[in-house]
């Protein structure tokens, strides 16, 4: 029987390595790079290649969108002060899942995802509301899921670990780039 072809929205390479894996089970997944998040350009770059790498050793294919940074910053940026998992992140989910829909729409897929639930960061009941209402504009399917349950976290970077990828130390935007410094300073100033 053939398996529904399904565009998933990847952020890293460790989150790609274990939800696309347990995808491949059920599904025939391609993979979509959409981040204008990211930053620095140096830091998406290495998230690009390491996920490249994930979709070679998985084999499925990759697509990746143009990084738009600056869109990204415009949209986000009365909201810098708000704190990881704040209205900030509501704004970057939904900016990367329309995106995303968008997308599987043109090109044809039965279905959507994200791998961001995986992420402890992420609020996945936020993320599938995010997807549904974008699934329901496109007239594509969302694939609802929380797969940091059942150990996937922990799964994903004992995993990553495996396969020597680069694990990311914040979620990817200043932001959370600045907070994650900030804790780094305060612990070893104790």
């Amino acid at each position: 029987m053939k398996k529904p072809k399904i565009l998933v929205h990847l952020c890293c390479a460790p989150d790609a390595l274990y939800v696309m894996g347990l995808l491949q089970e059920n599904y025939e997944p391609s993979g979509y790079f959409f981040n204008p998040n990211i930053h620095p350009s140096k830091e998406y770059q290495l998230r690009l290649e390491e996920t490249k790498k994930v979709a070679r050793t998985l084999n499925f294919k990759l697509i990746e969108e143009i990084y738009e940074d600056s869109r990204w910053h415009a949209m986000t940026h009365k909201f810098k002060d708000e704190p990881e998992k704040g209205r900030r992140c509501d704004i970057c989910y939904a900016m990367r899942l329309e995106k995303t829909a968008r997308k599987a729409s043109e090109l044809g897929f039965e279905k959507f995802a994200t791998v961001m639930s995986l992420s402890p960061w992420k609020k996945a009941d936020v993320l599938n509301r995010i997807g549904k209402m974008f699934a329901r504009r496109f007239g594509i399917d969302f694939l609802e899921a929380d797969f940091k349950k059942k150990d996937g976290f922990k799964k994903s970077i004992e995993m990553s670990r495996h396969h020597h990828l680069y694990r990311q130390h914040y979620c990817g935007c200043l932001y959370s780039q600045q907070e994650s410094q900030e804790k780094e300073k305060a612990k070893r100033a104790k």
